[in-house]
């Protein structure tokens, strides 16, 4: 039985688990499964790896994207990345990946048009990195924004302006804000400069429409939520554990 799974915590907001469930069972792969690894630490990944010997690969979610990549033996992540997202295992070594931003990236580009300018990034975590290197790799300037200031945040939420929101006309969530059960919170801008020349785009996906989304909606902005995201970055990992499992 080949064994794949989920490494975060918490885990009772996944995706993946059902996902794959349901795709070992469409594609009739019955010498697959697919589990949850809630890990209260990332050190506690090699105990995990020594416990469950057939395990193929891994899915990397919140919060140990950037915290995991110590204990990969090499990566084939691009440049500037360093955030992991999916693991193929052999041999007890551990090759990472990153398979957000390509879902990213194609979930994103059918939503592009002329005028958007610039990006607003709610967040700096490993979700965030993802976004900011396919912002960077199509050529849209962004601006990251934060709680506090540190390196890496470009703006506090509390500094924004009206003005700041208008010349922003793309706006990511890339925090856990308004995931279930918290289903209420969302990044504090001023939504009332939100309008119909703006694309609000949330990675969160539980529930399917969160509050960052309602918001914008109601300013007559295009929406789109992190669920498409999700199925690319699953398929791609499963593409990887395929193509590079020789057992």
């Amino acid at each position: 039985m080949r064994l794949f799974g989920l490494i975060g915590q918490p885990l009772t907001h996944s995706f993946s688990a059902t996902y794959f469930a349901e795709k070992f069972d469409r594609e009739k792969l019955i010498d697959c499964t697919y589990q949850l690894f809630p890990l209260q630490q990332i050190a506690q990944l090699p105990a995990l790896l020594k416990a469950h010997p057939t395990l193929v690969g891994l899915n990397v979610t919140i919060p140990y994207k950037e915290a995991v990549l110590p204990y990969l033996t090499s990566t084939s992540i691009p440049a500037g990345l360093d955030a992991c997202n999916c693991i193929f295992i052999s041999n007890g070594k551990c090759e990472g990946y990153n398979t957000d931003y390509i879902g990213f990236e194609k979930s994103l580009l059918p939503l592009l048009q002329p005028r958007i300018q610039a990006a607003m990034i709610f967040g700096s975590g490993g979700a965030a990195k993802a976004v900011r290197y396919v912002l960077k790799k199509i050529g849209i300037p962004f601006t990251v924004v934060g709680r506090t200031e540190k390196p890496g945040i470009d703006r506090t939420f509390q500094s924004l302006t009206e003005a700041d929101i208008q010349a922003h006309q793309l706006l990511i969530n890339t925090t856990p804000l308004g995931t279930y059960p918290a289903v209420n919170g969302y990044p504090p801008i001023p939504y009332e400069a939100v309008g119909a020349g703006h694309t609000l785009y949330d990675l969160v996906y539980n529930p399917s429409l969160t509050a960052f989304l309602k918001k914008g909606e109601a300013q007559g902005a295009r929406i789109k939520n992190g669920i498409e995201l999700l199925q690319i970055q699953a398929e791609e990992s499963w593409k990887i554990w395929n193509q590079r499992d020789k057992r």
